[in-house]
């Protein structure tokens, strides 16, 4: 099963970003990314388990720093 990660700037912005999609009726989670690679903040995202792309608007428009996204492959 693959999971699109929402890859955010600090664990700050992660919890912050949580709680907003929360509030859209998301359920959202907090990760560590499984593979920290250069440009990728402190390691941290937030996922969905549905409609990824709109979660990431919604993160955009409440001024969330989004740095970009990742899939990761889970079992």
């Amino acid at each position: 099963m693959k999971r699109d990660l929402i890859i955010v700037s600090s664990i700050t912005y992660a919890m912050k970003g949580k709680e907003l999609l929360q509030k859209h009726g998301f359920q959202a989670y907090i990760a560590r990314l499984p593979q920290k690679e250069e440009g990728t903040g402190c390691g941290y995202c937030v996922y969905v388990s549905r409609d990824t792309d709109l979660a990431e608007k919604i993160l955009r428009n409440g001024g969330i720093r989004i740095l970009g996204r990742m899939v990761s492959e889970v079992d």
